[in-house]
């Protein structure tokens, strides 16, 4: 079996500022750890495209991999992931995108995208942990041969 590998980047004002716990990020971590993957690292920065873009070229930079986002996908004045994402993503990948919006009826209003930069792979999911455990199960069983085909056939 593959060496599956993911980082998880939790978008919160509330978090980065302590007067919020990252409830999201620990179980997207539970989510993935119990799927096989080997969670590397957790950061956590404020709502805001440029701090997503910054955070998310360290986290890419050479790294062969899933790297889940989860927070800032909807219509608040401060949700701005899908816009950092997109400032660092090399190719989109729209279907995975379009099918964690269908798990629920309040995928609909999700804002989120999802991509390649290098040999990692980038999805958002939303900031409830309840969403984000949905969307990104909604696609965890296609992601470990994405992963290989981007590693170009190699383990991870």
């Amino acid at each position: 079996m593959a060496d599956l590998r993911a980082k998880v980047l939790t978008v919160s004002d509330g978090v980065s500022g302590g007067t919020r716990e990252d409830v999201s990020g620990a179980a997207l971590v539970d989510l993935l750890e119990s799927n096989g993957y080997r969670v590397e690292e957790r950061r956590v920065v404020p709502d805001g495209a440029r701090e997503v873009a910054a955070a998310l070229e360290v986290m890419a930079f050479g790294y062969c991999g899933l790297i889940v986002t989860t927070g800032g996908t909807g219509f608040g004045p401060r949700d701005e992931t899908p816009e950092g994402t997109r400032m660092v993503l090399e190719r989109d990948a729209p279907g995975l995108a379009e099918a964690m919006r269908l798990v629920s009826p309040l995928g609909r209003l999700s804002r989120a995208i999802a991509g390649t930069k290098g040999e990692a792979l980038i999805c958002n999911v939303p900031g409830s942990s309840k969403g984000a455990v949905e969307c990104l199960g909604a696609v965890l069983e296609v992601l470990p041969h994405a992963l290989e085909l981007l590693g170009g056939g190699r383990p991870h």
